[in-house]
């Protein structure tokens, strides 16, 4: 197995040659039997176990054997405590997810602080089977019937190539010492019923499944990568980004062949799971949408417009004292404070030319008209102005319709207030009422930065 070992490295992983490497070891054959075989390859490698506290004396021991497996190597070996079902509680998620979104999250750590290049997980031929049928058995899509990634990002796994039972003989061939975990034979496990109950029948009836199995992924991983390339083709023709937010051409949408199939594969990294509500935004009106955990999909006229959801929120109001020459929150301004004196006989007067400038983004304010401190928020139902240009005022909500604002549009604006009355929405339209006129002493200019 050392020989079929250091070949598949030298052809499928030649970039983990020289480098500083992280093992995941949980005291059990599998990651045992690959500490050996790098050790036996001399790599520059160390040992990572997590004690997730779920065995109670079990638990202690495992980290006690890593230990000292580490000082007969010689190697140094890291280890840290995790009190699992804790977290899982406050996550609201099994144990089983809990245990890995912890120990991953350390091996990243450690990566990082002390300078490895690469984990190295003891998965193999078994497991992929495993997740494979555990992923059918659950629902979904192609992409989660490809296996277990030899490489995904700084994690590798370069036991993929080999069975447990190859990795049984190895062991015991070369009297290793391993810990088995009592966990591992209960049926109780969502994998251990996979591996102890459903895998034994289909080895019945193909006696050398894993090996066949093995060229159905690749044929699957084959059409996976067909599927990618058509879905960037499609991706590119349909979607623009507008403000950090995509947008994805409905009528173009429903022109494809499988609109459903094509939302899946382009939104699946997003998180969201309810493909029916998805495909239904497609002819709901608009402002209906959708959540995931990290994103929103809304449906605004013809588009649907992705954004994601932000788990800080910004607060709800700012403060502008007399004087503040930068704010940069919640948006960029630079203000600017002029004393002038108009010459209200002439109407070209160079100087007030000069220095009224209304666009979208930079406005003159008669600063007298102001009640410092300024405060600027986001707007509420019922809120008014009197844009400059009409007559009379106009509800905030009617102003946005006209304007065809999208729903998140219309959540990312700003309003600049002083004392209760609406100075400006930021970027859009100033209000009449503080404007520039020749009886104006001094002005207050302010641009908003894009």
């Amino acid at each position: 197995m050392k020989t079929a070992f250091k070949e598949h490295i030298t052809q499928k992983l030649p970039f983990l040659n020289n480098k500083k490497i992280l093992i995941a070891i949980s005291a059990g054959i599998d990651s045992v039997v690959l500490t050996r075989l790098v050790y036996k390859l001399n790599y520059n490698f160390a040992l990572a176990h997590c004690n997730f506290q779920l065995r109670g004396k079990e638990s202690n021991k495992d980290e006690k054997f890593v230990k000292n497996l580490a000082e007969n190597l010689k190697v140094p070996v890291y280890t840290t405590k995790f009190e699992t079902e804790k977290y899982a509680a406050e996550k609201g998620i099994s144990i089983q997810m809990a245990a890995r979104d912890l120990r991953y999250y350390w091996f990243h750590e450690l990566l990082e602080k002390e300078g490895y290049d690469y984990i190295l997980t003891a998965h193999q031929k078994d497991d992929v089977l495993e997740t494979f049928l555990i992923n059918l058995i659950r629902g979904t899509g192609l992409e989660g019937l490809t296996g277990i990634p030899e490489v995904n990002g700084k994690i590798v796994r370069p036991l993929l190539p080999f069975s447990r039972q190859e990795i049984l003989i190895y062991a015991n061939k070369h009297s290793l010492q391993w810990r088995e975990d009592s966990t591992n034979s209960s049926i109780k496990y969502f994998r251990n019923k996979i591996r102890h109950k459903i895998i034994p029948v289909f080895k019945e009836l193909n006696t050398n499944l894993l090996d066949t199995f093995q060229s159905t992924i690749e044929n699957l991983k084959g059409s996976q990568q067909i599927i990618n390339n058509a879905i960037f083709e499609v991706e590119t023709k349909i979607t623009s980004r507008i403000n950090n937010n995509i947008h994805f051409n409905i009528n173009e949408l429903k022109n494809l062949p499988n609109p459903k199939a094509y939302l899946y594969e382009l939104l699946k990294r997003y998180g969201f799971t309810e493909w029916n509500d998805v495909t239904d935004l497609l002819d709901a009106q608009s402002g209906k949408q959708i959540l995931s955990k990290t994103h929103r999909l809304i449906k605004n006229r013809d588009v649907l417009i992705l954004s994601e959801i932000h788990a800080n929120e910004v607060a709800e109001s700012y403060t502008i004292e007399e004087n503040t020459s930068t704010i940069s929150a919640p948006v960029t301004l630079q203000l600017n404070s002029v004393e002038v004196a108009f010459d209200s006989k002439n109407d070209e007067n160079k100087v007030f030319n000069e220095l009224i400038f209304n666009d979208n983004n930079t406005v003159t304010i008669d600063y007298n008209k102001l009640q410092f401190p300024l405060t600027i928020r986001k707007w509420e139902n019922g809120d008014y102005f009197y844009p400059i240009g009409l007559t009379g005022k106009k509800k905030l909500s009617k102003f946005f319709k006209d304007e065809k604002l999208s729903l998140i549009e219309k959540e990312d604006v700003w309003l600049l207030c002083s004392n209760n009355d609406i100075v400006w929405v930021i970027g859009k339209r100033l209000d009449g009422r503080f404007k520039v006129t020749k009886n104006t002493s001094k002005i207050l200019k302010i641009k908003k930065e894009i």
